[in-house]
């Protein structure tokens, strides 16, 4: 899978194929939990992570907005920002 990784500014990196299986959902979680108002994670994974993404929406409901950027049988690229959060 190839894909240009040269992201916009508040756009960071999570690169899921690094993670071990068994902690890959809680890096996750996390990480979109770091996120303020305006950031997106593209999320690099080496399948579609269908189960994953209806969590991500109970969790984080319309708070997150969800873009395929890359969807192949090798990977996919996944754009997930963050929207409506209220302000600190």
């Amino acid at each position: 899978m190839s894909f240009q990784l040269d992201p916009a500014p508040n756009v960071h990196v999570f690169d899921a194929r690094g993670v071990a299986r068994r902690f890959r959902h809680s890096a996750i979680f996390g990480a979109l939990g770091a996120l303020h108002n305006g950031e997106t994670m593209r999320f690099i994974n080496d399948h579609d992570p269908i189960p994953l993404l209806g969590q991500i929406q109970q969790r984080f409901g319309e708070h997150v907005t969800v873009e395929y950027r890359q969807r192949e049988q090798a990977g996919v690229v996944i754009d997930f920002g963050i929207v409506g959060l209220p302000e600190e």
